[in-house]
């Protein structure tokens, strides 16, 4: 299996992130790729190349123009301003307030922000923009008709919509290489987001289409986060009506439900006929995350990637979250090792 990965997401380091009431130094760090990088080569699963460049029009099918226009120069303008330190948010358009865009560096942020997790520094730009043609990279690898192939992206994604940051992601990787599969004239992708937290971004660029289904395993969103999406009985609106299962489960689910779960997802993806899938690859399920609650232990993403196998698709392999720093590195490729060997 080919894996694709670049130097830059060492671009993106933010000193603090804005968890449980604190600013706190962040989770999403570079030695996360690091490790699985160090994993891929040491179980020798594949050679290892550097991404194609796509340009920015197929990141333009997934995100706005004026969100992306914003994304590229807040950092210039920060540094205009004399900012010092990472930018970050400090007030969003709540409920009660009106959903306006304001001249404001600042409310600008807040507008195209759902939470305090999503800082930019310097080098976060290109960190995603690069990210985003990793994806690219190993997509094109599975339309040139490899049967898997895996895009080590940093950062990742799956919390990004169209024109919203937050949960470490700035551009969605997963749906980006999605809507690539179908300009380029698959009818049905699939999407099958295994990452502890629920890819509300993904979820929002979907919910209304039929080309793209949405499967995600996760923490129930009524005690985690993104807390304001993720339930069960968000089905798709629309032609996308019965293109959305979430299967959220309790804080400290195990393999025995968390498989079961996965058993479930598998079933709608094969009922789906989707041509290809692509598989947001979170393993903050681990049993020591930092930040999650689940307890999957190492050898069940062996079994995860075996089950994911079995559905006989061409499969594209998206780096997503885990925050256990030493042991990411082994369960990410446990997963791509299980589906290897299926």
């Amino acid at each position: 299996m080919l894996t694709y990965y670049s130097d830059d997401h060492h671009l993106h380091h933010g000193k603090c992130e804005l968890i449980d009431g604190q600013l706190m130094p962040c989770f999403e760090k570079p030695q996360r790729a690091d490790h699985v990088l160090a994993r891929v080569r040491d179980r020798q699963l594949g050679d290892v190349h550097a991404p194609r460049d796509f340009g920015l029009a197929p990141i333009e099918r997934i995100h706005s123009k004026p969100y992306l226009d914003f994304f590229q120069g807040a950092w210039t303008r920060w540094q205009a301003q004399g900012g010092k330190g990472d930018l970050l948010p400090f007030t969003w358009p709540a409920r009660t307030l009106r959903a306006m865009m304001p001249s404001d560096l600042h409310g600008q942020l807040g507008y195209y922000s759902f939470d305090g997790g999503a800082p930019i520094t310097a080098g976060t730009w290109q960190a995603a923009y690069s990210a985003a043609q990793v994806a690219l990279s190993a997509q094109a690898e599975i339309a040139a008709g490899a049967r898997a192939a895996f895009a080590l992206c940093r950062p990742p994604g799956h919390h990004a919509a169209a024109d919203v940051m937050g949960g470490y992601c700035y551009l969605n990787n997963a749906a980006i290489a999605a809507q690539a599969f179908i300009d380029q004239g698959r009818r049905k992708v699939a999407i099958l987001d295994v990452d502890y937290h629920h890819g509300n971004g993904t979820q929002d660029i979907f919910y209304r289409r039929s080309d793209v289904l949405f499967t995600s395993i996760h923490g129930d969103p009524a005690e985690e986060f993104p807390f304001f999406l993720g339930y069960a009985d968000e089905l798709g609106e629309g032609e996308g009506e019965g293109c959305n299962f979430n299967y959220p489960l309790a804080m400290g689910s195990s393999w025995e439900a968390w498989g079961a779960a996965l058993e479930q997802a598998c079933q709608r993806i094969a009922e789906y006929g989707a041509e290809v899938l692509v598989v947001s690859l979170g393993v903050d399920t681990y049993m020591e995350d930092p930040i999650s609650q689940f307890k999957l232990d190492s050898p069940d993403y062996l079994s995860m990637g075996r089950r994911i196998a079995a559905l006989g698709l061409p499969t594209l392999f998206i780096m997503e979250g885990g925050y256990a720093v030493e042991a990411i590195g082994v369960n990410a490729v446990n997963v791509l090792e299980g589906f290897e060997r299926a």
